[in-house]
């Protein structure tokens, strides 16, 4: 049984304790569901995307709940001076371009978080929604494929609160007044009809779409709103746009 006690290493606490106190100054959370998110084991946390400070507030609220975030990384960061040595000293995982899973590092990694029983946070948007009015977008299949390959269970999360701290599209941090972000975590992802199964884009798409719609279900209850029927696709809209495909 992995020891959950070394998940927070001492690089963590020394970020922790730098980085704490400022975020408890200019927001406060408010969770709903936290006995969700599992308090033992390796898992994969899927939450929503629209804000740059997303992934330092996501990994605040799973440190608050006694868990320690890793996440993917770009592996040139891992090569630069003091950033590097953060990286690695708080476990995150090196991937080769954004978002991506694939590769001898990243499966090494995973083989790791497994073996030590720890978390990742992998946002499925790959980036900042797109939607104009904040909702999850088409999902990538990053999370799921690590889920699926290394048979973790994967934990949908939304949050709303953020973009008052910093705006989507900017690294301007609001200090005043003191925010407040809603945290909610969901039952764990039923990939069970994927499971077992050859591994391929259709089972993937189709599996990420389940992701995306408890992530969603999620951010409803927070915001009091109901989602669009259809989901925001980056893709779709820009060949409206220009005709074309990128």
């Amino acid at each position: 049984m992995p020891n959950q006690a070394a998940e927070k290493t001492v690089g963590f606490r020394a970020l922790a304790a730098v980085l704490v106190p400022f975020l408890s100054s200019i927001a406060k959370i408010e969770f709903t569901d936290p006995q969700k998110l599992p308090t033992t084991g390796a898992f994969v946390l899927s939450p929503n995307h629209y804000s740059n400070i997303d992934p330092v507030i996501m990994g605040w609220s799973i440190w608050k709940l006694g868990r320690a975030p890793r996440f993917l990384a770009k592996a040139s960061l891992f090569r630069v001076p003091v950033v590097g040595a953060v990286l690695r000293g708080t476990g995150q995982i090196p991937v080769e371009r954004a978002g991506s899973v694939r590769g001898s590092e990243p499966l090494k990694a995973a083989n790791e978080l497994v073996e030590k029983g720890n978390a990742v946070i992998i946002y499925p948007e790959g980036t900042l929604t797109r939607d104009p009015q904040i909702w999850p977008m088409r999902g990538k299949t990053g999370a799921v494929r690590m889920a699926l390959e290394q048979n973790l269970p994967i934990i949908p999360a939304a949050h709303w609160g953020t973009q008052a701290v910093m705006a989507r599209y900017s690294n301007k941090i609001s200090l005043f007044p003191r925010k407040t972000i809603k945290v909610a975590f969901g039952d764990p992802v039923d990939l069970s009809e994927f499971r077992g199964k050859p591994i391929n884009s259709a089972l993937l798409t189709a599996a990420t779409e389940l992701v995306m719609a408890d992530i969603t279900a999620l951010l409803e209850v927070l915001r009091g709103e109901t989602a669009p029927v259809e989901r925001w696709n980056p893709a779709a809209h820009n060949q409206k746009e220009t005709g074309r495909f990128e």
